[in-house]
């Protein structure tokens, strides 16, 4: 039972760990604030929680659901992290390369209908900005190895179900708070944390990819070549 509960939390903690950096919350959080200018603060609420539920969603189709359409396609799974590795690395690059932080236009107050808002909501507040191909292609890889020796899958796949809604949770609280966190950065201060954001981002984007050369070169030893 001790065990159990041990491989319960590690995978909870598992999940978390390889998600959350590329999720990353907070740093997304200023970009969600400018990309909802205008609209009042129920409306935020609002896209604040079907943003959080559209990542859920999301993740557990990629974590449940990916590897069986990568079969379909006949896609290897290092091949999704080189690609989601070069994906990685091609937006923090863009992050680390811009002037300033990014600066959208803000739709007036008047135009922020139930409509508009349901349409912003999964493009583009969860897809690309929440959940992008980094954390898709995390998300497919993490379901892939979930099974852990002499644990009940059951209890391995609930532990994946509540880290991803853990993971949720942090994207709700960080956007519908985002505005008390700009403020508190300040312009500099955003500027900054994007900056680190971006950096860390790019680590995380080679490192993907790395781990894909690497399991194509198994598969090419594999193979005898």
């Amino acid at each position: 039972m001790q065990f159990h509960l041990l491989a319960f939390l590690k995978t909870v903690f598992f999940v978390l760990a390889a998600l959350l950096p590329i999720l990353n919350p907070p740093g997304n959080a200023p970009i969600f604030h400018s990309l909802t200018a205008g609209a009042s603060d129920s409306t935020r609420n609002a896209l604040a929680w079907r943003v959080a539920v559209n990542t859920f969603i999301l993740l557990v189709a990629g974590m449940f659901i990916g590897t069986h359409v990568l079969a379909f396609f006949g896609i290897s799974l290092p091949v999704v992290k080189v690609a989601g590795g070069l994906l990685v690395i091609a937006t923090a690059w863009k992050l680390l390369d811009m002037e300033e932080a990014p600066k959208v236009d803000a739709i007036p107050g008047s135009l922020w209908t139930k409509e508009l808002a349901s349409k912003k909501a999964f493009y583009p507040l969860t897809f690309p900005f929440t959940v992008g191909p980094g954390s898709i292609s995390v998300a497919i890889t993490l379901g892939a190895g979930l099974r852990i020796p002499d644990v009940p899958i059951v209890i391995t796949l609930v532990a994946a179900v509540v880290a991803l809604a853990l993971a949720a949770a942090t994207v709700y609280f960080s956007n519908r708070f985002a505005g008390v966190l700009v403020r508190l950065l300040g312009d500099t201060g955003t500027t900054v944390m994007l900056r680190m954001y971006s950096f860390i981002l790019l680590c995380i984007g080679v490192q993907i990819m790395w781990d894909g050369i690497i399991g194509l070169l198994r598969q090419l030893r594999a193979l005898g070549l």
